[in-house]
């Protein structure tokens, strides 16, 4: 069967970020077993004959009306698909969804029926937030970075601001590429709507969520850029770790040198 992909370079381009990313997330160790989702928002590359494509499934309920999402595309990772396997074969293991004009349902329309990941009404509801208040970010990743999970078994570090402040202090390029930082969001049910809700709220004011004892949610432009953030959160972590484990406890960067970083980047403060 012909894939929706051949003929199609820049739509095939942004498919295979999504597989680099996989292979990534299961080499870092961060994708165990079908642990993790990526959809990623592709309407600006869908051309009228993938419009006109007819549904490979029956009709699917969202479970929320999402009015900003109004006939739009994405690529989604499929339910109890391994990331190890998203990153060889992207389009056996993930498929393209329409959503329907009722905003509250949505069809798969390529290449393959395969289901997208349990956790989608979680990741929509990001997406609907996104285009509601014009953010450029498409793409959304959902992973399990080791250093930064068991970092949030500890206590003190749940509080505002304060890991966010520690893994700037780590190394100059964390406050450089994620100069929004990481918020936290209590446990909740993975996959519930409270979860969805609480990650919403936190990406208003951070690129990266942190979900305690469970894993991050990520928002970009595109799924690497997404990645990346996570990549060097955890850098920093790890970092951290190692230095206690040496049996210090890490100086870190001092105010004065994350202001003048701050300053000489132009960043947020």
């Amino acid at each position: 069967m012909k894939s929706v992909l051949e003929g199609r370079p820049i739509l095939k381009e942004e498919i295979l970020k999504v597989a680099e990313v996989a292979g990534y997330l299961w080499e870092k160790g961060w994708a165990e077993r079908n642990g993790g989702n990526i959809t990623v928002n592709i309407t600006e590359f869908v051309d009228d004959e993938i419009r006109k494509l007819p549904a490979i499934s029956e009709v699917k309920q969202i479970g929320a009306c999402l009015p900003k999402l109004k006939g739009t595309y994405f690529f989604c990772k499929g339910t109890n698909r391994r990331m190890r396997d998203l990153a060889h074969h992207p389009m056996d293991n993930g498929s393209i969804i329409r959503i329907l004009d009722d905003c509250s349902s949505y069809v798969i329309i390529a290449d393959n029926p395969v289901n997208p990941t349990s956790e989608l009404p979680s990741h929509l509801m990001i997406h609907n937030h996104l285009i509601e208040k014009g953010s450029p970010y498409r793409a959304s990743l959902h992973t399990h970075p080791i250093e930064l999970v068991a970092m949030t078994h500890i206590r003190k570090f749940l509080e505002k601001d304060v890991l966010t402040n520690l893994l700037w202090s780590m190394i100059p390029e964390t406050k450089a590429f994620c100069p929004r930082g990481l918020g936290i969001i209590p446990y909740e049910l993975p996959g519930s709507v409270k979860l969805a809700e609480e990650t919403v709220k936190q990406l208003d004011d951070y690129d990266v969520a942190m979900w305690e004892k469970h894993g991050v949610f990520a928002i970009d432009t595109d799924i690497i850029q997404a990645f990346d953030q996570v990549d060097v959160l955890n850098k920093s972590a790890l970092i951290y770790i190692a230095t206690k484990n040496m049996g210090y406890e890490p100086e870190g960067m001092t105010k004065e040198q994350m202001a003048e970083m701050t300053r000489a980047f132009n960043l947020p403060k």
